[in-house]
């Protein structure tokens, strides 16, 4: 038996202001941090020795599981950062409120772009400062990797290759592992793991700060899963 604990980082400052955030590196809000220590405090609870930790390259994913760790006492424990389990880009959005958008484009629009499988934003112009191409952190990622715009299908076309390459096996060997992600980045792993269909993906919300708990039985099959906190669940669209 394995644990996989999938985390949405606590609330961002953008989070806050209600801005398309994607990859721009913005920090936790005061209640972001506040939500990554109660996670960590419910983690706790659940006595598992935890075996490896997984979080995007992103310091609102980072800082969220550093606040869990130090929650849990494991300072030692080293955590593995991968661009591949990033937010989603949205494009030219990226930066705008979200309700300003809505006027604009239109509510039903602005749905089909935060929650469609297969339509992305329009691109981001490279020489916007947030763009990630001018962003400090990506420096390292390949040209060819880095995204203008994504679809949810484009997220989730970088995300489960990684899982498979270096998560999905420490399931096998019964390790218990916390990864802290995004929304999206998070739903294309639920997606996968629960067998969505393309249509149903898109009525997947996933709360920000409360860890989604799924135990493996033998040969990767899920067992059962449950948020932590009951009391602010998202829906899974799946039943055990």
């Amino acid at each position: 038996m394995s644990n996989l604990i999938l985390l949405r980082h606590g609330k961002s400052t953008w989070n806050a202001q209600n801005r398309f955030t994607g990859w721009v590196d913005v920090d936790l809000a005061p209640e972001g941090k506040l939500e990554a220590c109660k996670a960590g405090e419910l983690i706790k609870k659940l006595n598992y020795e935890i075996d490896s930790y997984f979080s995007s390259l992103q310091k609102r994913a980072i800082h969220t599981l550093e606040l869990i760790i130090n929650t849990l006492e494991h300072k030692s424990k080293k955590i593995i950062k991968a661009w591949e389990l990033n937010e989603r880009h949205y494009g030219e959005l990226t930066g705008l409120n979200k309700e300003d958008m809505k006027k604009k484009y239109g509510q039903e629009k602005i749905h089909i772009f935060r929650r469609s499988w297969k339509i992305a934003p329009p691109p981001l112009n490279r020489k916007n400062p947030y763009h990630p191409l001018n962003i400090e952190i990506y420096k390292n990622i390949p040209l060819d990797k880095i995204p203008d715009t994504e679809s949810l299908q484009n997220t989730y076309d970088r995300v489960i290759p990684f899982y498979k390459n270096n998560i999905e096996n420490l399931i096998f060997e019964n390790k218990n592992i916390i990864i802290v992600a995004h929304g999206n980045s998070i739903r294309s792993l639920c997606k996968y793991l629960f067998n969505l269909s393309d249509t149903k993906i898109t009525e997947l919300e996933i709360p920000t700060g409360n860890p989604l708990l799924i135990n493996f039985k033998e040969k990767l099959k899920i067992n059962s899963c449950n948020y932590l906190d009951q009391n602010r669940k998202g829906d899974l669209l799946v039943k055990f």
